[in-house]
């Protein structure tokens, strides 16, 4: 697929250059969020994501190599929740990011927040 590829070589040179993302895809090891479809793709397989999923992934993705708090993501999603709506939303997009080949692609921060892992991978 030429939009992951080209979407893979923006990561890289973001990486090499401290670029920041420009245009509406994210990527980041292999995977790649495409914003205007809030859709996730790995390996060539197209993961639809819900709005809670497609912001918390994209503040992941976007912070790669920081610990994002579930303060911040909470205030992405919605100004006032409980922590317990956080942990649910984290978990689903856990589950869809393992079915896809991506075991591991976020990690929990014990007391912090959360991360995506540094490879990308696992």
């Amino acid at each position: 697929d030429p939009a992951v590829l080209a979407a893979k070589v923006n990561a890289v040179l973001r990486r090499a250059y401290d670029m920041p993302a420009t245009g509406n895809i994210l990527a980041y090891g292999e995977a790649v969020l495409d914003l205007d479809s809030a859709a996730l793709s790995i390996h060539g397989q197209s993961i639809p994501l819900t709005r809670n999923e497609l912001i918390i992934l994209r503040t992941l993705m976007e912070q790669r190599g920081r610990i994002v708090s579930r303060e911040t993501l909470m205030t992405r999603l919605w100004q006032y929740v409980e922590e317990n709506t956080l942990t649910v939303n984290v978990n689903r997009l856990r589950k869809k990011l393992s079915a896809a080949g991506l075991p591991g692609f976020i990690v929990t921060k014990v007391g912090s927040g959360y991360a995506v892992n540094q490879e990308g991978s696992v």
